[in-house]
C-alpha cells in the first residue's frame, strides 16, 4: 500500500525486512528441523508479495515521474497515488495514450517475478544454487532506484533513474534475467561452516565495504556484482 500511493522510501524499509526474514528462514527452518513442503510454498507466497508485486509497483512509479516534468525538476508534485491514477486520464483515448501506458511496463518484473517462483518451486536443481536471478535481488537493485534519488547527490545518475529507456532496459533485463538458464550461486548459508560458505562470506564482506564507501549507491552495484561474480565463477568452474 506503501508503493501504491508513492511512499516508495518506506516500502522499501517493509521490503528490506522481508528480504532479511526471506534470508534466515531456510537456515532456521533446518536448524529446528521443520522443513516442509508447506513452508516452501510459503516462502514462494511471501516472495511473490515482496519481491514480486512490490518491485513491480515501484518501477511503475519511477516510470510516472519520468512523466511528470515538475518532479524531475524539484517541484512538488502529487502523483502516483490512486486519485492521481483516476484524474489524470491514464486509460483515456487520445494521441498521449502511449505515454500513459508506459509505466505499465514496470509490471513486466511482477509477472516474471511470478514465473520464477512458479518454476523454482517445481524445478529440483535449485537446492544448493540458483538458476536464473533470485526474485530478493532483483528487488534490491529495483528498490536502490528511489533511495539513491532520495537521498543521493549524483545528477547524472539520476537524470540515468529517470530516463524512460533506462528504465525500460532495466525492467527488460531483469525479467529476462530472472528466468534465464544461468546458474548464480546462493547467498543462504547451509551451515555455520567457513569452508563451505567461502564465497558467500567473501561477497557478504565485499558488500560491506562496497556500501560504506559508496553508501546507498552500493546496492545496484553490488547486485550486478553478484551477478558478475557468478558468472565468473562458472567460467572457472566448466574449465
Amino acid at each position: 500500500m506503501l508503493a501504491v500511493n508513492d511512499r516508495l522510501i518506506e516500502a522499501a524499509i517493509f521490503v528490506l525486512i522481508g528480504i532479511f526474514f526471506d534470508f534466515f528462514d531456510g537456515l532456521v527452518a533446518r536448524l529446528l528441523n521443520v522443513q516442509s513442503e508447506l513452508g516452501l510454498q510459503l516462502d514462494s507466497l511471501a516472495d511473490m508479495v515482496t519481491s514480486g508485486v512490490v518491485p513491480g509497483i515501484v518501477m511503475y512509479q519511477l516510470f510516472e515521474r519520468t512523466l511528470h516534468e515538475d518532479w524531475k525538476n524539484g517541484l512538488s508534485c502529487e502523483i502516483g497515488n490512486w486519485r492521481a491514477f483516476e484524474e489524470s486520464g491514464i486509460l483515456s483515448w487520445g494521441r498521449e495514450t502511449s505515454i500513459h501506458f508506459l509505466p505499465f511496463v514496470g509490471l513486466l518484473l511482477t509477472l516474471a517475478a511470478a514465473y520464477r517462483l512458479a518454476n523454482f518451486n517445481i524445478d529440483e536443481r535449485q537446492t544448493s544454487s540458483f538458476i536464473g536471478l533470485p526474485t530478493p535481488a532483483m528487488t534490491l537493485f529495483i528498490l536502490s532506484l528511489p533511495l539513491i534519488l532520495a537521498y543521493g547527490d549524483n545528477v547524472v545518475v539520476n537524470n540515468l533513474i529517470l530516463n524512460k529507456y533506462i528504465l525500460i532496459a532495466i525492467t527488460l533485463f531483469f525479467s529476462v534475467l530472472m528466468n534465464a538458464e544461468i546458474p548464480l550461486f546462493s547467498l543462504k548459508f547451509k551451515n555455520f561452516s567457513f569452508k563451505n560458505n567461502v564465497l558467500e562470506i567473501f561477497f557478504i564482506i565485499i558488500s560491506i565495504i562496497l556500501i560504506i564507501v559508496l553508501k546507498i549507491i552500493s546496492i545496484p552495484i553490488i547486485i550486478l556484482s553478484y551477478i558478475l561474480i557468478s558468472l565468473i565463477k562458472n567460467t572457472t568452474s566448466k574449465s
